[in-house]
């Protein structure tokens, strides 16, 4: 059975952005006649409120965008995230490194480059790998870093197409304990979709680069790896895409306008005018077609509907 989620983190309310990737593996696991789980990603402790959590899912029911079985929230499954973390380091596929922020940005050789790739991630510093055979003289562990390999991650993605990326050559090894002891969101999505049996992951084209990572983890510790659809991600005039930081205004509860402009942004044509939430979701699952969804990485949102519901 076709299995997707839906993962917020409680950072703010839902914005047109977050609609766009909620509504689309809402439909997309709908039209397939499967589930469609809800969890809340509030591992980040400085960024989460508490008090989003509720508000996320009083959004989402306002829109009629119900999900299946109890909601998880990642900060009571610390246990399970240890457990994949002490394998990865029994097995010797991850380490203790001591580098600080400034030692690796003062260390890094080179920047990630795109070379042949379609996922983007030039500028990002490469981590040399100090602490990759044990950390150096009067180094105190700080985090715990993956190691990665020279073998390229190749996926196909369901809208985005072939990818590859080089793992080792772009990231280097990545972090799956941070150094304030919270767990990476890498290594926590990788073992929550398991554990759910996630088989299809809907969400936006600016977590694209994110999926060879958890590619990689997910080889390294047995897990399947589910199917990707990367949507396009919601971008201001400016070109930022929306959000908190950007000044992003939350979604209005039951505003059936707001999910029939993320339904035009997804290309899927006009919903019904003066409709109901459920009225529109109903319209917009029987004329989903996941083949229709513009292939781009992102888009700009135009006007969006007022605020008044």
């Amino acid at each position: 059975m076709y299995i997707g989620r839906f993962a917020p983190s409680p950072t703010g309310p839902l914005h047109f952005g977050s609609l766009v990737a909620a509504l689309a593996g809402w439909l997309d696991a709908r039209a397939a006649g499967g589930r469609w789980l809800l969890r809340i990603e509030d591992l980040d402790r400085p960024r989460a409120q508490p008090e989003m959590s509720g508000a996320i899912l009083r959004q989402l029911e306002a829109l009629a965008l119900e999900w299946d079985g109890p909601v998880l929230y990642q900060s009571a499954r610390l246990a399970s995230y240890q457990a994949a973390l002490e394998k990865l380091q029994r097995e010797g596929l991850a380490y203790w490194c001591g580098c600080t922020r400034k030692e690796i940005a003062d260390s890094a050789t080179r920047f990630g480059e795109p070379g042949n790739t379609r996922i983007k991630t030039a500028g990002a510093r490469v981590y040399s790998g100090t602490c990759r055979n044990g950390l150096p003289p009067g180094r105190i562990a700080r985090a715990v870093r993956v190691r990665t390999g020279g073998e390229p991650i190749r996926f196909a993605d369901r809208l985005q197409g072939e990818m590859v990326q080089s793992v080792e050559q772009e990231v280097g090894d990545f972090v799956v304990l941070r150094a304030d002891g919270i767990y990476a969101y890498q290594l926590a999505v990788v073992v929550d979709d398991a554990e759910q049996g996630v088989t299809d992951v809907v969400r936006g084209a600016d977590l694209l680069g994110s999926t060879p990572r958890q590619i990689h983890l997910q080889r390294l510790l047995g897990l399947p790896t589910p199917r990707y659809l990367h949507v396009p991600v919601a971008v201001d005039a400016a070109g930022e895409k929306l959000s908190k930081q950007t000044g992003a205004q939350p979604v209005p509860a039951g505003s059936a306008r707001w999910l029939g402009a993320a339904l035009e942004f997804l290309g899927l044509g006009d919903a019904p005018v003066s409709a109901s939430a459920r009225e529109v979701l109903a319209w917009a699952r029987e004329c989903w077609n996941a083949d229709r969804l513009p292939a781009l990485r992102a888009a700009p949102c135009g006007l969006l509907p007022p605020a008044v519901p």
